[in-house]
This record gives C-alpha cells, structure tokens and sequence, in this order.
C-alpha cells in the first residue's frame, strides 16, 4: 500500500432505512460520565411544564468531541451561506424567546 492510499481518508457509505420517521427535538439536555457523554434530544411545548426526551444518543467523549467540531464546521458553513445565526441575549425571557423566536430589533430605538 503506497502512502497516498494510507493518507486518504476512508469513506463510509452512510444509509438511512427508508422507513426511519424524522425527530424533531427543540431542546437538547447533555450529562456525562468519565467514559460517556449522553445527549437527550427532546420536545418542550408552549405553555407545557414537561419536555419529553424523544431521542438518547450516547458517544465517548472523543465522538462528542469530534461532533461538536462537526458541528461548528457546518454552522460555519451554513452562516456563510444563509447570515449569522442570532442567539438569545441573557436579558431576553429564554421561554419567550424559544418561542416566539428572535425578533429584529426596532430600528426606531
């Protein structure tokens, strides 16, 4: 096996089951242990008290780390693409927020 065959990165055929229904989570709580990190995906509703975890995925801590790097490759990309994602400023009543969505602000003020 020559070098460039070893330095080319392996690809990996991906397949989703046709018959695998979509999960749509608002709210993600993550925990960990010294081997694990645990993300719960879940739906909060307006004016519910409970959010109902609807997914729990697993990962060592070198795949959560690899994701989260994943992740901020692909936010990057999709802000140069779309604009700048706006985040909630601390001041801002995160339920509110959560729901009604970012609002621009006033031009008047």
């Amino acid at each position: 096996m020559s070098a460039q065959q070893r330095s080319q990165p392996k690809r990996i055929k991906v397949e989703v089951p046709p018959d695998l229904e979509p999960t749509y989570a608002n709210l993600a709580v993550i925990s960990h242990s010294p081997s694990e990190v645990v993300i719960d995906f879940a739906r909060i509703m307006p004016n519910k008290p409970n959010a109902r975890v609807c997914a729990r995925i697993i990962l060592t801590p070198l795949n959560a780390k690899l994701l989260l790097q994943a992740l901020q490759q692909n936010l990057s990309r999709y802000e140069a693409r779309y604009g700048e994602i706006r985040l909630p400023s601390p001041e801002d009543d995160l339920a509110r927020q959560f729901f009604e969505g970012i609002k621009p602000p006033d031009p008047d003020t």
